[in-house]
């Protein structure tokens, strides 16, 4: 196929720092400052383990009114993110078909839209680790799903950029939707004004969360199976599906085991009663940061 030839989606209209969207720019800026990655994570992972042993023998904050906005922010970023990179990646699905939407990278089709909300997907990453900060001071649970998903996430995106993978179109999208109700729900329970949202939301969250990793797995396997065939035109390298594939895969299995922990599991004559904590945190990759709304 002529890629020159591919036509762009109709956006209604596009924001002046889209149009001024260069990739080239950023790819050069992730490439030179790949390690910034792993001096984030290192702090990071410092700061919550750090941060527990501090709080240990110190009140818990409240920081409720600081939760609720942090969670609207997030949830309205997400959004934009979804509503911006959603209508490429259905055209491209409709006009050119699921080859086209796993080998074939938005940049080269020079789209500033898509590539802008991927530029903002990788940098969100980073802000995102604050979620773990409300759980640190807020003396939460923090359970292995929550921060390891937030490194692996971040190193992998960070990655990913500098080589344009081409399948990463797929992940985008879905986070960014997923996110969209995940922040919202958040938000609506930190707001602490008495709204009282049904199990089944979390639990139908939770279920997008692993639609999302079964989707992610599927999408990479099928890639492999492309680039052993001999499928060069394919713009995704041999070791990033591997990685990808990897994440995914943990993710599904650790999501999976808490799904059957907080919603499954039947104590002495009915279903296992899960906490808020815990349905927040089935319904998010690791997020347990919110009891009882709060």
């Amino acid at each position: 196929m002529n890629y020159m030839e591919v036509t762009m989606p109709n956006y209604s209209y596009v924001f002046n720092f889209e149009e001024e969207f260069v990739h080239q720019d950023t790819r050069v800026w992730m490439t030179k400052n790949w390690k910034y990655g792993f001096y984030y994570v290192g702090i990071y992972m410092i700061f919550i383990f750090g941060g527990q042993h501090y709080m240990q023998s110190r009140p818990r904050f409240q920081l409720r009114g600081v939760l609720a906005v942090w969670n609207i922010a997030l949830a309205a970023f997400s959004l934009m993110g979804a509503c911006r990179t959603v209508p490429e990646f259905f055209h491209v699905l409709r006009n050119y078909g699921l080859y086209h939407s796993v080998c074939i990278p938005s940049f080269i089709e020079q789209d500033k839209v898509s590539g802008f909300w991927t530029w903002m997907f990788v940098l969100s990453k980073l802000p995102e680790l604050g979620d773990t900060v409300f759980i640190v001071l807020r003396k939460q649970p923090l359970i292995f799903l929550h921060w390891y998903h937030h490194v692996t996430v971040l190193l992998y995106s960070w990655y990913s950029y500098t080589e344009y993978t081409a399948s990463a179109r797929w992940f985008i999208v879905m986070n960014y939707i997923v996110h969209s109700a995940m922040y919202t729900y958040y938000a609506i329970r930190a707001s602490g004004r008495g709204v009282s949202i049904p199990r089944w939301v979390a639990m139908a969250i939770t279920c997008a969360q692993l639609a999302q990793m079964v989707t992610g797995c599927a999408i990479n396997i099928w890639a492999y199976q492309l680039l052993k065939a001999g499928d060069r035109d394919c713009h995704i390298s041999d070791f990033n599906i591997k990685l990808s594939l990897s994440m995914y895969f943990s993710y599904f299995v650790l999501f999976a085991r808490f799904f059957r922990k907080a919603y499954l599991e039947r104590k002495s004559g009915g279903l296992k009663k899960c906490s808020s904590a815990d349905m927040t945190a089935a319904a998010s990759p690791g997020l347990a940061k919110v009891k009882g709304g709060e």
